[in-house]
């Protein structure tokens, strides 16, 4: 992605391993990163601390609606008990942006076992609730956090990547190659419920081969130089 084309990114739940994992690579290409977190001197923290990883000061913290607020694209990388709370929470603020949603509904502790929500997938229910004024594109739920914070490493895990908004889907699929992931747009927004049940799946391989974190691999399709 050339440099006139980097944004403001709010990660909410950036102080998680997941959303931060994101956060960090998308800081280290240039993008200039915010962390949402119910506590705002618990995201300050946690930004000083990835600004000591980088070397720079392109991460900051705030509180959710905060981070929200000041963003062109929103991150939404909280569990699953406060995905609905969190939006509630920020929706004011994202009327005409790119709100990515990295929910995945798992149910502690049967976390190994794929329990989608009544009605299908976690992310198509949050673009019911935001009406067409949001672009809500799901992706991200299949890549672990494990290898997200080793920026010399390439991540051996394809993201799948939904939404109802092809240009928005695009957009999700070049800032997922841009931080070394090999991204496809696998369709409507429906379709998430295969990566949202796909992520116990792979906790379940983790847990039975003991690897720290499995992924997949979309093959027979030619990728693009």
């Amino acid at each position: 992605m050339p440099d006139e084309d980097k944004v403001v990114i709010a990660v909410l739940g950036g102080t998680g391993k997941e959303g931060g994992g994101l956060a960090l690579r998308w800081a280290h290409r240039g993008h200039k990163v915010i962390l949402g977190s119910r506590s705002a001197e618990r995201a300050q923290e946690a930004a000083e601390a990835m600004n000591a990883v980088l070397g720079g000061s392109s991460v900051s913290g705030m509180t959710n609606p905060e981070a929200a607020a000041a963003a062109e694209i929103v991150v939404l990388a909280v569990p699953f008990a406060a995905q609905q709370l969190t939006v509630d929470e920020v929706r004011e603020h994202l009327a005409g942006k790119i709100l990515i949603d990295v929910t995945v509904p798992l149910v502690p502790p049967k976390v190994s076992r794929v329990q989608l929500p009544e009605g299908g997938s976690a992310v198509e229910a949050v673009q019911k609730k935001l009406g067409d004024a949001v672009r809500v594109v799901s992706a991200f739920q299949n890549i672990s956090a494990h290898h997200l914070t080793k920026l010399d490493e390439d991540v051996e895990c394809d993201v799948l990547v939904c939404a109802d908004d092809p240009e928005a889907a695009e957009l999700v699929v070049a800032l997922a190659e841009e931080i070394g992931l090999r991204a496809w747009n696998a369709g409507v927004l429906a379709n998430s419920v295969v990566a949202e049940g796909l992520t116990s799946v792979l906790i379940a391989l983790n847990r039975r081969y003991k690897v720290p974190g499995s992924g997949i691999r979309i093959t027979g399709v030619p990728t693009q130089s």
